[in-house]
């Protein structure tokens, strides 16, 4: 879905914009594709610069609690200098590169709750204005799905997905927030695990895997969190033992007491709040093969589903909504 908008800026009679990217879902750092659409208005205008800025929805944690904002991660520049006439209707065409940590948005074709857009700015006589968005879909790349795979077929669940504010420390992380993708525990670490947190830095030369357990507590001791990473890299995914291989890591995180009281070591999640315990989300079926059959109700806060076109709508009311608090 496209939004128009008239350029505000420039008042009644200015030039539109209407930005269409490519069908189908990107992969992160691969390329996004598409055209500006430019339709004159009613007198000649100098284009300065077309840019499209990526923007996410993110949380933030802080003293006060929870808040959710529009958060700009890349800009391109795809084109300008040049004049449109009045009534003029001019097509840019772009290729651009998205960043290799950008957040899958989709599993097997449906939708995890993280909201991505495109925005256009268009520059134009020294005003500048945000006049289209459209919603960015990204799918896993092939070792992230392979990790999913198995620890669906291990036993464990999808609960929800969002994007945080923040840095994880002790990593290669490039983006100012990351994804987290929560996970209900298999059977067999059931007794000791609460939940599993998962999220993935990808970068060229390979992945970056951070595992945050939540941990029962016994009879004597309190809950607490374990952490750890582990690196992949992108070549010989189909040829690895991901089963045995995720199992090992979640064996060892179920394990590792060395993280409580020494987080540097291995990482920690840089902002206020992280290791409180997550309230709220609903649980949904397993991951791996079976998504593809009951995925629609994975969605984060959704009960009963979610569709392609409400997380479009859900785009469109976020971010119209954080530029009104902006301006």
């Amino acid at each position: 879905m496209v939004f128009k908008r008239l350029l505000g800026s420039l008042g009644v009679g200015g030039p539109t914009v209407d930005t269409t990217l490519d069908p189908g879902p990107v992969l992160p750092g691969a390329g996004l594709t598409g055209q500006v659409h430019l339709k004159g208005g009613d007198a000649d205008f100098d284009i300065e610069h077309i840019t499209l800025e990526l923007v996410a929805r993110v949380e933030a944690e802080h003293e006060d609690g929870e808040s959710e904002g529009a958060v700009s991660f890349d800009r391109f520049s795809v084109g300008g200098s040049f004049r449109l006439a009045a009534g003029e209707q001019q097509s840019v065409p772009f290729g651009v590169t998205l960043p290799w940590e950008t957040p899958i948005t989709e599993l097997y074709g449906q939708p995890l709750g993280i909201v991505l857009g495109v925005r256009t700015e268009l520059a134009v006589a020294g005003a500048k204005d945000k006049g289209d968005l459209d919603q960015l879909t990204v799918r896993p790349l092939p070792v992230q799905e392979a990790i999913l795979e198995a620890l669906g077929r291990l036993g464990f669940g999808f609960r929800s997905a969002d994007l945080e504010y923040g840095r994880i420390g002790g990593t290669g992380q490039q983006l100012p927030f990351y994804q987290e993708i929560e996970l209900t525990p298999a059977p067999q670490y059931a007794h000791v695990i609460n939940e599993i947190e998962l999220t993935f830095l990808a970068a060229p030369g390979g992945m970056e895997v951070v595992l945050e357990a939540d941990k029962r507590g016994g009879f004597s001791s309190e809950g607490h969190d374990a952490l750890t990473r582990f690196t992949v890299g992108h070549h010989d995914v189909e040829h690895r033992d991901w089963n045995t291989e995720v199992d090992g890591w979640i064996r060892q995180l179920a394990e590792h007491r060395a993280s409580y009281g020494s987080h540097a070591a291995y990482g920690y999640h840089d902002h206020h709040g992280h290791h409180e315990h997550h309230d709220g989300h609903r649980s949904g079926p397993g991951m791996g093969t079976a998504v593809a059959a009951g995925a629609a109700g994975l969605a984060v806060g959704v009960a009963g589903g979610m569709v392609a076109a409400e997380v479009v709508d859900e785009v469109g009311d976020f971010f119209e909504g954080d530029e009104e608090e902006e301006e």
